[in-house]
């Protein structure tokens, strides 16, 4: 369904500011982006949910159905936000059919964003000796690594990941957010060579003409709106641009602006993707460093 009122939200300006005053110093930041509302649950997910629970009170499942929907109603858990219920979930499959890798993966998932980076090693280990060609078990693996402040093993596992699919923007950025960890220089020199295989038409390929400086910030967010055709559509987006926003500014040193872009990832309510997982786990991390 196309929104006919889709430009106006575009255009719209949301600022955030930190109970500002005309008192206080000029470096309390305010961002002025557009936004768009939240994006809404889906209903669909809320129904087969129910279904699924339903499904599970039946006393003749096997051990391998169960697990089955307890893996599948922990996915839909997962992606309406509700991460104690899926975890809930994907441990009773476990339990019931130990060879699921997939729940290995969504696990490790889990225990990056408690900051349990050991556990989500072995998390992510477990799933990919039960099928090594699990390529995103490298991409998390790879993101939990970058956080548990191991850079060098986190960009064998990136570099795995953008070698399955050298034209994802994606891939090229998070190899780049780790490379850049330990040698940004030699970061940007791998970030020119490897946007060259990705399809400058896409909108992916706008997040790494930022980083490069091809494009600015004020020409990004303009042009977020371009090629959409729903709301769904633009809420992802702008959940993807606040975040690599927001990494941005964090490694220029200006952590006041990156929060507030962290801050607004979250505000697009897609909690299905890592830009928003990690942009939760992005803001407890910097308060934990205002704390100390």
């Amino acid at each position: 369904m196309i929104f006919k009122h889709l430009a106006l939200t575009a255009v719209a300006i949301f600022s955030l500011s930190a109970c500002q005053t005309t008192s206080q110093p000029e470096s309390v930041p305010i961002v002025n982006v557009p936004f768009t509302a939240p994006l809404a649950p889906d209903f669909r997910n809320e129904i087969t949910i129910a279904r699924y629970s339903e499904l599970l009170n039946r006393a003749d499942l096997s051990a391998d159905q169960q697990a089955k929907l307890y893996y599948d109603r922990g996915v839909l858990f997962d992606s309406l936000g509700m991460s104690t219920l899926a975890r809930i979930d994907f441990n009773r499959a476990i339990k019931l059919k130990p060879d699921l890798a997939e729940v290995y993966n969504f696990l490790g998932i889990h225990h990056t964003l408690m900051q349990q980076y050991e556990q989500a090693y072995e998390f992510f280990d477990s799933a990919l000796e039960l099928n090594e060609q699990h390529e995103y078990a490298y991409l998390n693996r790879g993101i939990a690594l970058y956080y548990g402040d191991r850079p060098s093993l986190a960009q064998d596992d990136l570099q795995q990941f953008l070698n399955r699919s050298p034209s994802d923007p994606y891939r090229v950025l998070w190899l780049y957010l780790a490379q850049s960890e330990a040698d940004k220089a030699q970061a940007i020199v791998d970030l020119k060579a490897n946007s060259q295989g990705v399809d400058d038409s896409q909108w992916g390929y706008q997040l790494l003409a930022l980083y490069l400086g091809d494009i600015s910030e004020f020409e990004f967010l303009s042009g977020i709106i371009e090629g959409v055709t729903s709301e769904q559509e633009y809420a992802h987006r702008l959940c993807e641009a606040y975040f690599y926003l927001a990494k941005m500014h964090q490694a220029a040193g200006d952590n006041y602006l990156a929060a507030d872009y962290f801050r607004l990832a979250l505000a697009t309510n897609v909690h299905e993707f890592v830009e928003y997982k990690y942009a939760r786990l992005e803001l407890e991390l910097m308060a934990g460093e205002n704390a100390s």
